[in-house]
C-alpha cells in the first residue's frame, strides 16, 4: 500500500454524506491518505429485513458514492469485497486477520464513538482489541462515559479523533425514501439514483 489507509466498515445500508465527511476529517486530521470502505456482508447483530438492499446492492451503492469523489487531491478512498464474498457473519476479527494475511502490518479501524459500549459484545473482542488499531470518531460536545465502559477500553482513550456533526443516518434516509420523501443531498446522487432504479427502501 502506496498511502496509510484507515478502514470504515458497516452495513452502508445505504452509504450517505455524513460516512464520506466523517472519515475524510478523521483521515486528514491523523495523516492517512487513503480510507477503505468495507461494506458488511451479514451483520451478526443486525437481523437481515426484506425490505433492505442486498450485499451486492450495499456494495454496489458504496462504489458509486466513491465515484463521484475528487480522488486527485486529499484523502483517496477504495471499497473492497471481501466481507460480501465471505460466507457467514462478517466478523472483524476475521476481517483484520485477512487483511493481515494479505500484507498490512497494522490495520486501524474507524469506529464512532457510539459503538464503544458494542464493541465488548463483538466477536472475540479481546483478540480483535490487540490485533486492530481502533480509532473512535467523536461528535462535537459529546463526551464519552470512560467511567462506564469496561477497563479493557480505557486504552483508547488516546485514540480518540474529532470529527463533524453531520446528522445524517441510513435509518432516516429508509424511512424518508418509505414515506415518499426527497433524499437528495444526503447521499451522493449516484446513489440517489440506484435506490429509486431499484425500488429499494419502500416496504411491503
Amino acid at each position: 500500500m502506496d498511502k496509510k489507509t484507515l478502514c470504515l466498515g458497516g452495513s452502508f445500508n445505504p452509504i450517505h454524506h455524513g460516512h464520506l465527511i466523517c472519515a475524510r476529517a478523521v483521515a486528514e486530521s491523523i495523516g492517512f491518505g487513503r480510507i477503505l470502505i468495507i461494506p458488511t456482508g451479514q451483520a451478526p447483530h443486525k437481523p437481515a429485513a426484506p425490505e433492505q438492499a442486498t450485499s451486492a446492492q450495499r456494495l454496489q451503492m458504496c462504489r458509486l458514492a466513491i465515484e463521484s469523489l475528487d480522488q486527485k487531491t486529499g484523502v483517496s478512498f477504495d471499497v473492497n469485497d471481501l466481507e460480501i464474498i465471505r460466507p457467514g457473519p462478517s466478523y472483524t476479527l476475521d476481517t483484520v486477520r485477512e487483511l493481515r494475511r494479505q500484507g498490512w502490518s497494522k490495520v486501524h479501524w474507524l469506529i464512532g464513538a457510539d459503538m464503544l459500549n458494542f464493541l465488548p459484545k463483538w466477536h472475540k473482542h479481546a483478540e480483535l482489541l490487540s490485533e486492530a488499531d481502533f480509532l473512535i470518531m467523536a461528535r462535537p460536545r459529546e463526551t464519552i462515559d470512560w467511567v462506564s465502559l469496561p477497563s479493557e477500553l480505557h486504552k483508547l482513550k488516546n485514540n480518540v479523533i474529532p470529527a463533524p456533526l453531520i446528522d445524517i443516518s441510513s435509518t432516516e434516509i429508509r424511512k424518508r425514501v418509505k414515506q415518499g420523501l426527497d433524499i437528495t443531498y444526503l447521499t451522493p446522487p449516484a446513489v440517489v439514483d440506484f435506490i429509486h432504479a431499484h425500488n429499494l427502501y419502500r416496504g411491503s
